[in-house]
């Protein structure tokens, strides 16, 4: 897809933490900013893999704008704004607006369940009206996690009444023909089909896809820049089959800490391994294991994430 606004790769970015939980936003930008100089075209932050739900109102303002002011540039930044109460999602993408961000990632309300496609349409209109205008939204379509979907209808809907506000869609639901569906009834109007899994980078930018936002390309984007490149032949084709490999490593434990015992392997930053609660650090031989499978992958060693680099 040609003019996407984050065409390519981009990493569902992990967040960096203090041992007291805080945001970490040193090492935090700058693991940013290793992931845009190593293969992102982009970088999703505050999403499901950056904990977004973990932390508060006032919080994830200050994440944002405490890598914005060390130099990360908001331009290349799709901040989740996505939240239960309709006042926070419509301030969090102001605010995103506000910092230069030209595009946020909203997940649906989720906590009243089986919501009719009436109801999310008006939720949707509201944080589009209150909003202004002025920055693009993309439809975060996690069912498994949200237990909330978008239909092919709603999205029709919310095309025709907010054309080039509601501008794709990140869909991270594992089912392809579903991302297929939105791609052929959709693209053709500028909407921005994005995969939420490695396994369909190569497929997706064939089939009239934007890219992916996916949270092994933390470790991975440097090949799945390869394949968004070249698209076709043995180099995209072996890239990947990296990607496929690492999608399944990063799999082999628990998602987020997996990745955050390679990124803190990778780096010699313990403080990697911070995570809030629920989600608790990986324990006993798992941490070996998540860094056996990475590098069975073909992975790693990720080059230029030593200290000095996090520590920039």
């Amino acid at each position: 897809m040609k003019d996407a606004l984050f065409g390519g790769i981009n990493a569902a970015a992990l967040t960096a933490m203090n041992p007291d939980l805080s945001p970490d936003l040193d090492t935090y930008a700058a693991h940013c900013k290793w992931l845009l100089a190593n293969g992102c075209n982009g970088l999703g932050i505050l999403g499901t893999t950056g904990e977004a739900n973990s932390f508060g109102f006032n919080e994830r303002k200050e994440i944002l704008e405490g890598i914005v002011a060390r130099g990360v540039p908001a331009t290349r930044l799709m901040p989740g704004t996505g939240c239960a109460s309709l006042t926070d999602t419509v301030e969090l993408t102001k605010h995103a607006k506000a910092q230069g961000c030209r595009g946020v990632l909203v997940l649906p309300p989720f906590y009243y369940k089986a919501p009719t496609d009436d109801g999310l349409f008006a939720y949707f209109s509201e944080v589009v009206n209150r909003t202004g205008g002025g920055i693009a939204l993309y439809l975060y379509h996690f069912p498994q996690q949200s237990a909330v979907p978008f239909s092919l209808d709603l999205i029709g809907r919310l095309l025709k009444a907010f054309p080039g506000v509601i501008k794709g869609v990140k869909d991270s639901s594992g089912d392809y023909a579903n991302m297929k569906a939105m791609i052929d009834h959709f693209a053709k109007d500028g909407f921005e089909v994005y995969s939420g899994a490695d396994n369909f980078v190569q497929k997706i930018l064939a089939e009239g896809g934007a890219g992916c936002i996916t949270a092994a390309a933390n470790v991975n984007a440097r090949f799945g820049q390869i394949v968004y490149q070249k698209r076709t032949g043995p180099e995209a084709d072996a890239a990947q089959a990296v990607l496929d490999a690492t999608r399944k490593a990063a799999t082999a434990v628990a998602l987020i800490p997996g990745l955050r015992e390679i990124i803190a392997r990778s780096t010699g930053h313990d403080g990697w391994r911070v995570i809030r609660p629920p989600h608790l650090p990986l324990v006993g031989d798992e941490g070996q294991k998540a860094w056996d499978a990475m590098q069975a992958a073909g992975a790693l060693p990720l080059a230029g994430m030593g200290m000095k680099a996090a520590a920039e």
